[in-house]
């Protein structure tokens, strides 16, 4: 499941970074699983990864914004 714009928006950024930490681990465990020939669902680390740049460009924009 990916993350959709407005729901990343109504996050703060302490959910983001949060939510960026638990897909990092979990991207982890799955490329580890990947290697070990157990995982199922291979397509989930695309859905991962892109879900991580998401919260990481809406953070990155939050900077910007802040900033001007």
């Amino acid at each position: 499941m990916s993350l959709k714009p407005s729901e990343i928006r109504k996050m703060s950024r302490e959910e983001k970074e949060k939510k960026i930490r638990e897909l990092k681990a979990e991207l982890i465990k799955l490329r580890t699983q990947a290697f070990l020939g157990t995982l199922t669902n291979v397509g989930r680390i695309k859905v991962v990864r892109k879900n991580i740049a998401r919260l990481m460009t809406a953070l990155r924009e939050e900077e910007l914004k802040g900033g001007k």
